[in-house]
C-alpha cells in the first residue's frame, strides 16, 4: 500500500453504489479521505457507516463504484494482494473483538506472533510499548474479563497498531463508555494518530466528542454524503439534513419512521 504525504488523498470511494439484501445502503457514494488526519463518518443509525469501513478494508465489495487506499483499487485486488494491503490496515471494532482465554500482553503479540519472523524478545518490548502508548501496560498479564469495557478497547487498540498500520479505522470506539472513558479514548486516537503520522477513520455518532479529536467529518444520509467539512464548519451549517443530525433534532429531513404503507391499510390488509 503506498499512502504518500498528508496533502494527498489516503482513502477514495468513487461513485459506490451499495445493495445489500434488496435495499440500497450507498447511491452515488463519493468521499475522499486525506493521509494524516482524523475523519469521522457519521450519520443516523442504518445510514451505511459500518458499510462504508467494510468497503475499505475489503470485507465488502460494492455493487457498482470502486474503493481506493492510496493507489490500491480495493475490488480488484485477488485475495493475496488484499491480504498484503491489509497488513497496513488496522482495525478496532465495537466491542473489540479480544480472545478471552489469552493475556492483554498475549492478544497484543498475536499479529506479530502470526505475521512476523522476530523472536520473541523483541516482540515482547513491541508489545510492552504498544500497551504503554495506550496506558496498559500494567495489565499485561490480565485477562479481557478482568477489565473494564473501555480498557478492553484501549488494550483492542494496541492489537490493532502491533503492525505499525498506516491507516486505522475505528467502528464505534465509544459505545457503551462513560463520560471519562469516552474522553480519554477520543484524545488517545487523536494523539496516535499525530505521534505516528498514520491515517485514521472513525465511525461514529456522538457528535458532541467529534470536535475533540477530528480534523474532518463527514455527514451520511439517504446513500451519500451530505455534509463534509471540519466539525466547526458541520455544526454551524444550515443545510437541513446536517442541522438535524448535529443539532440531534427529533424532525427534520431524516425521518424517524421507515417507509411503510399508510397505518389503516396496513392494520387492515388487501381487501
Amino acid at each position: 500500500m503506498n499512502i504518500p504525504d498528508s496533502s494527498t488523498t489516503a482513502v477514495e470511494l468513487r461513485d459506490v453504489r451499495m445493495i445489500r439484501s434488496g435495499h440500497r445502503v450507498l447511491d452515488g457514494f463519493n468521499l475522499s479521505i486525506p493521509a494524516g488526519r482524523v475523519t469521522a463518518i457519521m450519520g443516523p443509525s442504518g445510514s451505511g457507516k459500518t458499510t462504508v469501513m467494510k468497503l475499505i478494508s475489503g470485507q465488502l465489495k460494492p455493487t457498482s463504484g470502486s474503493v481506493f487506499i492510496g493507489d490500491q483499487e480495493i475490488p480488484r485486488l485477488k485475495r493475496s494482494e488484499l491480504n498484503r494491503v491489509r497488513r497496513d490496515i488496522g482495525v478496532l471494532l465495537q466491542n473489540g473483538a479480544l480472545l478471552t482465554d489469552l493475556t492483554c500482553f498475549d492478544n497484543v503479540a498475536l499479529p506479530l506472533r502470526e505475521h512476523t519472523r522476530l523472536p520473541e524478545t523483541l516482540i515482547r518490548k513491541i508489545v510492552l510499548l504498544k500497551l504503554q502508548a495506550v496506558g496498559l501496560r500494567g495489565a499485561a498479564e490480565l485477562y479481557p474479563q478482568q477489565l473494564s469495557g473501555g480498557m478492553n478497547r484501549r488494550v483492542a487498540m494496541a492489537r490493532a497498531l502491533a503492525l505499525d498500520p498506516e491507516l486505522m479505522l475505528y467502528d464505534e470506539p465509544f459505545a457503551g463508555l462513560d463520560p471519562i472513558s469516552l474522553a480519554a479514548g477520543g484524545r488517545l486516537i487523536q494523539q496516535i494518530n499525530r505521534v505516528l503520522g498514520i491515517t485514521s477513520v472513525v465511525i461514529t455518532h456522538d457528535v458532541s466528542e467529534v470536535s475533540k479529536f477530528a480534523d474532518l467529518a463527514c455527514i451520511i444520509a439517504g446513500g451519500k454524503v451530505v455534509g463534509f467539512g471540519t466539525p466547526a464548519e458541520l455544526s454551524s451549517s444550515d443545510e437541513p439534513m446536517i442541522k438535524q443530525f448535529m443539532q440531534g433534532l427529533p424532525d427534520g429531513p431524516v425521518p424517524f419512521h421507515y417507509p411503510a404503507p399508510a397505518l389503516d391499510a396496513d392494520i387492515m390488509g388487501p381487501k
